[in-house]
């Protein structure tokens, strides 16, 4: 017959047991908020360096690279503390939690240089004229084997800050191709083989730019606004000219000053 052995008694100086913790809201909630301090402060230093640099007023609205850099960072910023909140847990072990909280921390980063590095690409770095007008070209409408066929001094895109070129009519034989290019959205100012020496810039900015009376005369209703851009550029209208610039969703003209040449300032106003 089988003998049931007594249990053995418990030690009275050993330590009760430690209930089992459940699911601990206040330490998760805790280290998904410091994560999203974290998270929005780097996401400040992302947008001194996007909206400081790569899209300077008014190219945050022209090129709609706001919309493009808050698409990016607000994912990115909500998705990790999120994620921290899930994988929080006081019960795992210390080595398994710091573990958990660097990949985490890894795949976060890793998403934010992804996201800059597609708002970087899409930043305008050119302001090509057209004739009478001013088209935004962003690095990504240009590529090495374009770029080689511009004058030297155009030839390496500018890693901050927007330059501007003119540009040549089409020649005779190339018309034809310029008309079908331009059907497809390559306009002359994307193409860096027609963009002029620099020394041509200022005749050609000035021969295409009209006196600011014109924009005076199509806005009378929004004559005390557009004073305010004329008064930051620290010149009198009659020392202005405007080409118009082309934009996605809003309106804007460039301001010149008329003997230099020299881009001065931006407007919010149709040029056109």
């Amino acid at each position: 017959m089988e003998q049931t052995l007594p249990a053995t008694p418990p030690d009275p100086a050993s330590p009760p047991p430690a209930p089992a913790r459940g699911f601990a809201l206040g330490p998760r909630l805790r280290a998904a908020g410091i994560h999203l301090g974290l998270s929005a402060l780097v996401a400040a230093l992302a947008a001194a360096l996007v909206f400081g640099l790569w899209y300077p007023t008014p190219f945050r609205e022209i090129s709609g690279g706001r919309e493009l850099f808050f698409l990016v960072v607000s994912v990115d910023v909500v998705l990790g503390p999120l994620i921290t909140f899930a994988v929080f847990d006081r019960r795992k072990p210390w080595r398994e939690l710091r573990r958990d909280l660097a990949v985490v921390a890894l795949l976060q980063l890793g998403g934010l240089l992804y996201g800059l590095h597609t708002v970087y690409e899409a930043r305008p770095v050119v302001l090509a004229l057209e004739k009478n007008r001013l088209r935004v070209v962003r690095a990504i409408d240009l590529d090495a084997a374009d770029l080689a066929k511009a004058p030297a001094e155009w030839q390496r895109l500018p890693l901050w800050g927007v330059q501007i070129v003119t540009t040549r009519a089409p020649r005779a034989d190339e018309k034809l191709e310029a008309i079908d290019r331009a059907l497809q959205g390559e306009d002359v100012g994307k193409r860096p083989e027609f963009w002029q020496p620099a020394s041509e810039a200022k005749a050609a900015l000035l021969q295409g730019a009209k006196p600011l009376s014109e924009l005076q005369k199509h806005h009378t209703a929004r004559l005390a606004e557009l004073q305010q851009y004329v008064d930051a550029t620290g010149r009198s209208a009659e020392r202005l000219k405007y080409l118009p610039v082309l934009a996605r969703r809003t309106d804007w003209v460039a301001l010149f000053d008329a003997d230099s040449g020299g881009l001065v300032g931006y407007a919010p106003f149709d040029g056109f």
